[in-house]
């Protein structure tokens, strides 16, 4: 007869059931654990490597996303102000100029003590500069405007207007703003070249042929305009992408061409000199002219 099993029979087998799963589950635990710490490293001696081959993987599309929100957005926000200002103070729109340069002056302090806080990757020198011109820029801007401030209301907004475009410190705040941009934009053909190619550069200090600006990407046109802007100390309101898309648009409707315009520097001269080109204008384009660009996911080429 065979003999029962007794409670304290039950409770080994089921804890030694138990055990068995319990010990299962932490080799299979263990193993992924594993192989997710390998491939971690894996990756990042990936990274690693490709950084020191070519430097590219520095500038990935996550760097160049979190600037934009971090640093280039709130800057932008600063500098859509200052434009929006002295709109105000050309079209006798300014009850009290005073007060307006003051308002400014806060805006760009507090912009800088934002930016001050924030932090890019040591492994993008461009983004990492882009950073420290954009902080000079709203330093000067905050330093110089209030000396405006306080004898604005005494002068005529012509004169002011001209005072301001004129200061030593007001243009080298602009020219650490466009110095910014450019090296931002530069950011942006990095990520190119290792997202898109072929990749197609050019020299940006020298001019460029109709002909030959319609074989470049967008990337590449908007660091060619971003030095142009600079070598030319022209701080706009528009984006490079707006000049851009205003060119391609007057190339692609043969206006170019009628005027007998041949080179992009002068294609340019004649946009801005018109006022012809609007914060926006490429977002209006974009999908006659850019449909099949690889672009980053950028706010300012989606939204």
């Amino acid at each position: 007869m065979e003999k029962r099993l007794n409670r304290t029979d039950y409770v080994f087998a089921v804890t030694f059931i138990f055990m068995l799963v319990v010990a299962l589950g932490a080799f299979f635990y263990g193993l992924q654990l594993g192989q997710q710490r390998a491939s971690a490293k894996y990756e990042e001696l990936l990274v690693k490597q490709t950084e020191q081959n070519g430097g590219f993987a520095a500038y990935h599309q996550q760097y160049l996303v979190s600037f934009y929100h971090t640093i280039y957005q709130p800057y932008r926000e600063f500098h859509k102000a200052w434009f929006d200002k002295l709109d105000q103070l050309q079209s006798n729109r300014a009850s009290d100029a005073s007060l307006l340069l003051k308002e400014l002056a806060k805006q760009s302090q507090a912009v800088y003590n934002d930016l001050q806080q924030k932090s890019t990757p040591a492994s993008s020198p461009l983004l990492q500069e882009a950073h420290k011109d954009y902080m000079k820029s709203l330093k000067l801007f905050s330093e110089a405007l209030p000396g405006f401030a306080s004898r604005a209301n005494a002068m005529p907004s012509g004169e002011l207007i001209a005072q301001l475009q004129s200061d030593a410190y007001l243009t080298e705040a602009r020219n650490f703003a466009m110095k910014a941009e450019n090296e931002y934009y530069s950011s942006i053909i990095k990520w190119a070249q290792t997202s898109a190619p072929p990749f197609k550069e050019v020299d940006v200090t020298k001019p460029i042929s109709v002909q030959e600006w319609g074989t470049l990407t967008l990337n590449m046109k908007n660091a060619y305009i971003t030095s142009m802007l600079l070598a030319g100390k022209r701080y706009q309101a528009f984006t490079p992408q707006d000049l851009s898309g205003r060119i391609d648009d007057m190339i692609a409707a043969g206006q170019a061409k009628k005027m007998n315009l041949s080179d992009i520097g002068a294609v340019a001269d004649m946009l801005i000199a018109t006022d012809a080109v609007r914060e926006g204008d490429f977002l209006r384009v974009k999908g006659k002219l850019y449909a099949n660009e690889t672009l980053p996911q950028l706010p300012f080429f989606t939204n």
